[in-house]
Order: C-alpha cells, then structure tokens, then sequence
C-alpha cells in the first residue's frame, strides 16, 4: 500500500494527466470549429469556442485556460459566483447560460460578462434592476470604481417551441427585444437558442436557421446589430458554425463527463 508520500505523487501525476487531456480536447474542438468556419467561407476568430465548465472543478477550467480558453460558460448561479472567485484564470470571460431565477440575478450581473439566457420582462428587470446598484463594469477590476456599468445580454429564444425549455416565444420576441434595447443598463448583444434533443447535427440545422432568421428579421425592424448568435453545443457545434454561429457552447467534447450538480442549486438556476 503506498505511503503518503507515494499517494500525493499518483494524485499529482492524475491530476496533470487530467490537466493535459482538457488541453487536448480544447484544442481538437477550436480546431474543429476553425475549420467549419472556413468551409463556410468565414474567419475563424469569428467564432468564439465557450467552454461550458458547469459542474467541473477549478482545476478543469485552469487546464483549458492553460490550453487557450478563454471564455467558460456556467448553468448554477452560485456555481459561477464560487467558481468565478476560487479560479487562477487571468483574463477569463465567464458566460452565464443556464435558466436563471430572478432571485438570483445578484449572484450572476456583475461577475458574469454576459447573461445568455434572458427569455422574459421580470428576468430582464431583474437583471437591470441590479446592474444600476454596481459601479463596475462586469468582470472589470475592483479598483475600477465609478465605471459606467452595462450588462451584456443575449435573449434566449425557444426555437423548438418547447413548453418544458426556457426561452421567449418568437411571437413575444419583439415585445421583449424592445424592452430590452431601451434599458440603458443592458446591452444587447444578439440571440440565443437550444435547440430540441435531435438525432443527428443536420437535424438540429433548421432550428440554428430559424434563430439566424429571427436575428435577421429583428436586426432589420429595430436596427440594432444583434451581432451574436450562440447556438451550438457538443454534438451539433459544426452545424451551427455553418449556419451563422457566432459563439457555440461545448462542455462534454472538452471537459469529459460531467459530475452531478450542485444540489444547492435544486438543479438548474
């Protein structure tokens, strides 16, 4: 049976094997992603590769900052709060993409550069309700006191039309936009979809198109930008790369399997 010392040097060396495969796998990813971009005729940077980290250990998200990673995406509230804190990742972006409570806004504007899931009026008051107590902007050093404060949004749509999905119908989806682009505290950024569990990543290809469309349609009517579209996950991301994706959200292909979630969070924030 090994001593102390020996069981410190096999967790040790686990632990960088662990290290060196996230590395590996992010980098088959944002290879993947480069190279979907380029067969649809776009630049490769124009398509940011965010890590989804729920559930994963600080150590995970170093691993793939360490490999390049620079943005990370979290579903738990306090998850992002705790986790956002007791990480050694300089420079890192952390998106917040799971259903978000209310109640919970306080633990999300102000650490998370951008809210992906804004799907109603009482989510987006809630969200700019706290955002005007700040006085930095979100992510921004502390000693940055004073800094106008806007938080960035995206406004999750239900593309699949799913009773059981977060995300604003596209019939309310205008009303809400509008809502939203005359909140001088948010700013936003663009849409935001998951689309129904699907067989193969073809098949999911309609849903990433009819977001693109509501984008394009919603761009012309207002004339905001609403440059971004994050759409895309694991199994689907080149598709939605060749359908406009601007962000894609990819967990399971660079982290491994996911251990369970927090249960202070009742599973989902």
């Amino acid at each position: 049976m090994p001593g102390p010392t020996g069981a410190a040097d096999a967790a040790a060396a686990a632990a960088a094997a662990d290290a060196a495969a996230i590395g590996a796998r992010w980098r088959e990813v944002r290879a993947r992603v480069d190279d979907a971009a380029r067969r649809a005729g776009r630049a490769p940077e124009a398509v940011t590769l965010v890590a989804v980290s729920k559930t994963q250990p600080a150590a995970a998200v170093e691993a793939a900052w360490a490999a390049g990673a620079r943005d990370f995406g979290e579903n738990y509230a306090q998850e992002l709060r705790d986790k956002a804190g007791a990480t050694h990742a300089p420079g890192a972006r952390w998106h917040f993409i799971g259903r978000l409570q209310t109640n919970k806004a306080r633990l999300v504007v102000g650490i998370a550069q951008v809210v992906e899931t804004v799907d109603s009026a009482r989510l987006l008051e809630a969200v700019a309700a706290r955002v005007r107590g700040l006085t930095r902007a979100p992510g921004a050093p502390r000693s940055e006191g004073g800094t106008p404060v806007a938080q960035d949004v995206l406004i999750q749509v239900n593309v699949g039309d799913e009773p059981q999905k977060g995300g604003v119908p596209d019939g309310a989806l205008a009303a809400l936009l509008d809502q939203a682009l005359a909140e001088a505290r948010v700013r936003v950024l663009g849409l935001m979809a998951i689309p129904p569990a699907v067989d193969t990543a073809e098949a999911a290809r309609p849903y990433f198109a009819r977001l693109r469309a509501l984008r394009d349609r919603e761009a012309a009517r207002t004339g905001a930008a609403l440059a971004e579209l994050s759409m895309g996950m694991s199994a689907d991301f080149e598709a939605a790369v060749a359908e406009g994706a601007t962000r894609v959200r990819v967990g399971t292909a660079i982290f491994g399997a996911r251990p369970a979630p927090p249960a202070r969070e009742g599973g989902g924030a």
